[in-house]
């Protein structure tokens, strides 16, 4: 855990932070002597955050995709620190139709999980290149692999990973790195949905296709997000840290060896 106080006097802007990997990010920048501009289109739970966190949290409700809301986050975290070190993209659309999804839906899709995200970044870059910053964007192991009935949110995912090496190209000459983090199964509103709010359940379901046996804990990929903004990352960027207690790294044998499926005889 990082709570050496190496981040103080440094300032995060955080997307999608009210609730669950967002909060939790907030949270632990808070933890290690950071600020948070912490950004979110759900007030109540944003202004609870803030309730939580103290005086080294603002809260900034808005929807991202408006470039007013984006220009105000800049200004916000100017207002309230003087800076801008860190840009955390974790804002997140869910809804996905597949192959029925509407040019609107898909649209608004990618405006939400891809552009806007990408527009904050190039608003803010003047300000990070200031002091040598930090991008995280938030990945997906739904970006990685093929799932049958989705297209939206992986496909926008898939293009977080190409832009942040894009990113990470461009603001390199600049000291600003750029890496994505791609958490697998984590327990958090979605999929606490999923388990009727069970976290054994999701925990077993999870288990077969996570070698570590479980899901993830929002804290799990909280840390690792840490970890990129900080100097012990200082020579990594352009790339994608999984956070997924091994899913990734299972091919269709789910780590199984042909010798090991015939044997089992299953």
């Amino acid at each position: 855990m990082t709570h050496d106080g190496q981040l103080e006097g440094k300032l995060a802007i955080v997307t999608g932070a009210s609730t669950g990997i967002g909060a939790a990010i907030a949270r632990a920048f808070v933890d290690a002597g950071a600020c948070v501009l912490a950004a979110d289109i759900d007030e109540a739970r944003g202004r609870a955050l803030h309730a939580a966190l103290g005086p080294r949290c603002r809260f900034v409700h808005g929807d991202i995709g408006s470039d007013a809301v984006l220009d105000a986050l800049i200004q916000s975290a100017l207002d309230f620190a003087g800076r801008i070190d860190f840009v955390v993209n974790n804002a997140v659309f869910y809804g996905d139709r597949g192959a029925e999804a509407s040019r609107a839906e898909w649209l608004h899709a990618l405006d939400i999980n891809l552009v806007s995200g990408a527009l904050l970044v190039h608003k803010a870059s003047a300000e990070l290149a200031k002091q040598g910053g930090a991008v995280i964007n938030m990945g997906s192991v739904g970006g990685k692999f093929g799932t049958a009935g989705r297209a939206l949110y992986p496909a926008a995912k898939a293009a977080i990973l190409q832009l942040t090496r894009n990113q990470a190209a461009t603001l390199a000459p600049q000291r600003v790195r750029v890496n994505s983090v791609s958490p697998g199964w984590t327990w958090s509103d979605a999929l606490s949905r999923m388990a009727g709010g069970d976290r054994a359940r999701a925990d077993a379901m999870a288990a077969p296709l996570h070698p570590l046996g479980r899901a993830g804990d929002v804290e799990d990929v909280a840390q690792v997000v840490l970890f990129l903004c900080s100097d012990a990352a200082r020579f990594v960027t352009g790339a994608d840290i999984p956070v997924d207690g091994g899913f990734s790294m299972l091919g269709p044998d789910q780590g199984r060896s042909a010798r090991d499926w015939f044997e089992r005889g299953t």
